[in-house]
């Protein structure tokens, strides 16, 4: 089947390597089926219904990708720029000729790393076109809805892509969700694993977002300890704009001990 025609879901917007009746991802309590059932579309579909790439500015050396209008629940992936190469964290459902084209003008890609299941989009059409890794936290690997050997699963707390960036099994959200550190940029790059709030002073940790499910704070304290060598000044969550801008380190300490607070009824 041509790659253009894989199934992919509509509301989780993680592409299939074959047709199936149900994506398991969304029917875990985690996430959810749509309203109207279980609904699938293709990146032929996508086209064809006018959706197109979006590459803007999110912060320096750190460039957006995401696609216009929205697809699924709308995340964008962010281009990591360093002297090593660039990195992709994070996913879409879209891609198309013009949008790599954008990002091989861009210096490509040398690796991408996604930090949980919902964002798992077309990670392997993204793989194939720059020829490029895609690590995922071994704690997910259930998860992967279309198996590759581009998919290099990475086992223990951390690991080290380069010098410069360094993955973290922060274990929030999901068992595998992982965090991106960057020294040169002074950033953590989050997802929704430690997730940016409307109010950009803040984070919050949840099992569930849709569903709201709060972790545990267990899981919360671990990634705080697993944090804490490493420090950052700008946050960079999983939508356009969920940026926390200064003094991450301590946004994510203040918003951990709020959080422990009414989880633990302090």
């Amino acid at each position: 089947m041509p790659a253009s025609d894989l199934p992919i879901c509509r509301t989780c917007g993680v592409q299939y390597g074959e047709p199936r009746p149900d994506c398991p991802i969304c029917e875990d309590e985690r996430q959810y089926v749509g309203w109207d059932g279980q609904q699938w579309t293709t990146m032929a579909g996508l086209a064809a219904e006018g959706h197109r790439g979006r590459v803007e500015e999110e912060g320096p050396g750190v460039i957006g990708i995401g696609t216009a209008p929205p697809t699924a629940i709308g995340q964008r992936a962010l281009l990591v720029r360093t002297p090593e190469g660039n990195v992709l964290w994070d996913m879409v459902s879209y891609v198309d000729d013009d949008l790599i084209a954008q990002v091989r003008e861009l210096g490509g890609l040398t690796a991408v790393a996604i930090s949980h299941p919902h964002f798992y989009g077309s990670m392997i059409e993204w793989a194939r076109a720059f020829d490029a890794p895609v690590y995922i936290h071994a704690s997910d690997r259930q998860w992967v809805a279309r198996p590759d050997d581009a998919v290099v699963f990475w086992e223990g707390d951390t690991h080290r892509l380069s010098e410069d960036l360094t993955l973290i099994n922060a274990g929030v959200h999901f068992e595998g969700g992982q965090v991106l550190h960057s020294s040169s940029k002074n950033a953590l790059f989050s997802g929704d694993i430690l997730a940016v709030v409307q109010d950009r002073r803040w984070v919050s940790f949840m099992y569930s977002y849709p569903n709201y499910i709060p972790e545990r704070p267990h899981v919360v304290r671990r990634a705080l300890d697993l944090l804490e060598p490493y420090g950052f000044e700008r946050v960079y969550g999983g939508w356009w704009k969920r940026v926390v801008y200064t003094d991450g380190t301590e946004a994510v300490r203040r918003s951990a001990e709020r959080y422990l607070t009414f989880t633990e009824d302090r």
